[in-house]
């Protein structure tokens, strides 16, 4: 046998050395974000920011206008016991009449106590929390070149109840945002600041109940 023979078990360890680099030379060279799975897209919707923003709903009590009173929200508040209204003189800001006194009831008092100012005054203007979105599914995706059509289903889950009264039926919807590749793979457009291309925040926005 020669000196520079080598065995089989020394020359299967050498290519199994050699392949452990190339894999790793490959991973330093490839982001797991090169690739946009649904598992990718579900990770980057659900974790982002705008996708996370709490719905907010802005109560007036004191003089409000027509459009307000018979809003839904109004109407859901009011058929709950959680707000009264009674006919009033329109201000310069309240619109033509009819207007409206709305008022918060003892009852509305106690369910809202977390967000009414600890100083009532006759006209108050504050924010509510209502709901927070998750994401149901991912339900495909298309792609064409560093551009790619992810469609998405998501639902809102209520922070507390008066978000549990204005969204009860607990309904689901269907959105399509775009994802762009970068440099450093793929990332969800999250606001308007790409001409052409729908943003996070537009797909919610432009949501449809999913059938």
């Amino acid at each position: 046998m020669s000196r520079w023979s080598v065995s089989p078990g020394t020359l299967v360890l050498v290519i199994a050395v050699v392949l452990g680099l190339l894999m790793i030379g490959l991973a330093l060279m490839w982001s797991p974000r090169d690739f946009l799975t649904r598992r990718l897209a579900t990770y980057l919707i659900a974790g982002s920011e705008t996708f996370n923003a709490p719905q907010q709903f802005w109560l007036r009590t004191g003089v409000i206008s027509q459009k307000e009173y018979s809003s839904p929200e109004y109407l859901v508040l009011q058929k709950r016991g959680w707000i009264s209204a009674s006919n009033a003189a329109c201000s310069a800001t309240s619109g033509p009449p009819p207007c409206w006194e709305m008022r918060l009831t003892p009852l509305g008092i106690g369910v809202l106590h977390d967000w009414v100012p600890a100083k009532r005054a006759a006209t108050q203007y504050f924010s509510v929390p209502l709901a927070r979105r998750q994401l149901v599914e991912v339900t495909g995706i298309v792609k064409e070149g560093t551009v790619a059509d992810v469609d998405f289903q998501w639902k809102w889950n209520p922070l507390n109840e008066v978000g549990a009264a204005l969204y009860a039926g607990g309904s689901e919807y269907t959105s399509t945002v775009q994802f762009v590749h970068y440099d450093d793979g793929w990332r969800v457009v999250e606001s308007g600041v790409r001409k052409g291309h729908q943003s996070l925040d537009d797909a919610m926005k432009n949501a449809s109940p999913t059938q």
